[in-house]
């Protein structure tokens, strides 16, 4: 079993909660996380909304513009090609592009595990007891980041909706929350340092369903 330290509000330990290892014991991958990044990156992009007409797109333009000789002008084929001023664009950008990757749920959850056995190997990821404040108030968990062993960002990991504690974090720059169960990837790779509340981690096995 992996050993999560769990702290309290004053940074200080309690205790060291036994994580299954099927999720916080994994040989790390690259190849596999940068997989399951590039595809959940991928499939977040909107499509292009930029979109540029061929010359076979444009209405009219079909006829010659003037004929072929005496005008003085190279000879011309038709006003719609794409150096006439109203005809098509050549190689520009068009919204028909789709950037949508596939990549099967088996490996999506084994490259979130490397991601998060990567974070407990280099002590970036520890337990939170609780947070247990009756009010909206940013002071709270402003002072219970302090106390805690953060660097820099971090990615706050809930059981469940809480309101309180989601508007409490919301001014803070660099951190936030998230439910356990819409962890994913691209937020494990972009905060530094993973909190998870004791009873978050909890609910990492039977939501990620790990044997």
């Amino acid at each position: 079993m992996a050993k999560i330290t769990i702290y309290n509000k004053e940074g200080k330990k309690l205790n060291d909660f036994e994580a299954p290892a099927s999720i916080f014991e994994v040989e790390f991958n690259k190849d596999l996380v940068q997989q399951a990044l590039i595809r959940q990156l991928s499939n977040r992009r909107l499509g292009m909304i930029a979109h540029t007409k061929t010359k076979g797109e444009v209405v009219g333009g079909k006829k010659k513009p003037f004929r072929q000789k005496g005008t003085g002008n190279a000879r011309q084929g038709a006003s719609n090609n794409p150096h006439q001023i109203g005809g098509g664009v050549s190689h520009g950008p068009r919204n028909v592009r789709n950037f949508k990757r596939d990549m099967p749920k088996k490996q999506r959850r084994l490259a979130l595990f490397c991601a998060l056995s990567q974070k407990l190997r280099e002590n970036k990821l520890i337990g939170l007891d609780q947070y247990d404040a009756s009010e909206i108030k940013t002071k709270n968990v402003a002072n219970i980041i302090k106390n805690l062993p953060i660097e820099s960002d971090m990615l706050l990991v809930l059981d469940g909706k809480n309101e309180i504690l989601t508007k409490s974090a919301n001014n803070i720059p660099n951190i936030k929350t998230i439910n356990v169960s819409y962890l994913n990837i691209a937020d494990l790779q972009k905060y530094d340092t993973v909190v998870f509340l004791e009873a978050a981690l909890g609910k990492v096995e039977s939501v990620f369903g790990a044997k």
